[in-house]
């Protein structure tokens, strides 16, 4: 018999806490015995963290391989070592002439199929150990290509040095590797300044609850809160 905790749950992950953080205090300040999630965001990064509590934890695989939506600002004429904010600053360069039309059309080149290599500043493992422990030890280790596919690489506000886009994309795309790329083609350099996941699959952010309001609940809020794993059909 299903269990009333059996489900997925939508979550908009505040900036600071990692992934990992946030399946923590959920465990905990429910006391659950499994929980999960269905692909990690950077710490800080914002939205969607989808949350899978007992037999939904089954679902991981669906869950992480579903195409995904972003929101982001990318900041041109700073390069760092992580390709976003919380790096350390390799190079400055000016980035006043940066023209508008030449950038959207070098972003709408980047939808397609393409080649992606893992930035030394993740969590991917080499040897069993996560590129960014190699990296705090200075050193750079060999990195395999990965298969992703952009649907859509699209400005949404253009303020100099800062250009706000939206990003729709297959799994495992490293949106701040994108905009590292992007900024070594228009010459200035770039990183991702801020980002944030707006959906996984048919899942949305607007659908998901912060983790105060949930925190403030009791038991029946989260069960309240999920959905069933029936709305998985390749599951049931």
């Amino acid at each position: 018999m299903p269990d009333p905790c059996d489900g997925v749950l939508l979550i908009d992950k505040p900036p600071g806490p990692t992934s990992h953080d946030v399946v923590d205090r959920i465990r905990r300040h429910f006391r659950l015995r499994k929980v999960g999630h269905g692909g990690t965001l950077d710490p800080q990064a914002t939205g969607l963290l989808v949350i899978l509590i007992g037999r939904a934890t089954r679902l991981s695989s669906l869950i992480m391989g579903a195409d995904k939506v972003y929101e982001g600002v990318m900041t041109f004429g700073v390069i760092t070592d992580s390709h976003d904010g919380d790096g350390t600053v390799l190079e400055e360069r000016d980035p006043a002439g940066l023209n508008r039309d030449t950038l959207v059309e070098a972003m709408r080149r980047f939808q397609g199929d393409r080649m992606q290599t893992p930035p030394m500043v993740s969590a991917v493992k080499k040897d069993g150990v996560p590129l960014y422990k190699h990296a705090r030890k200075g050193r750079e280790v060999e990195r395999a290509a990965r298969l992703i596919h952009v649907y859509e690489f699209r400005m949404l506000d253009f303020a100099p040095p800062c250009v706000a886009f939206r990003l729709r994309c297959t799994k495992g795309a490293y949106v701040r590797s994108l905009c590292h790329e992007l900024g070594m083609q228009m010459g200035c350099g770039a990183h991702l300044s801020q980002l944030r996941r707006t959906q996984s699959g048919d899942l949305i952010v607007e659908n998901a609850v912060t983790m105060d309001r949930l925190l403030n609940g009791d038991l029946s809020d989260l069960t309240r809160r999920l959905i069933s794993m029936s709305a998985f059909p390749s599951l049931r």
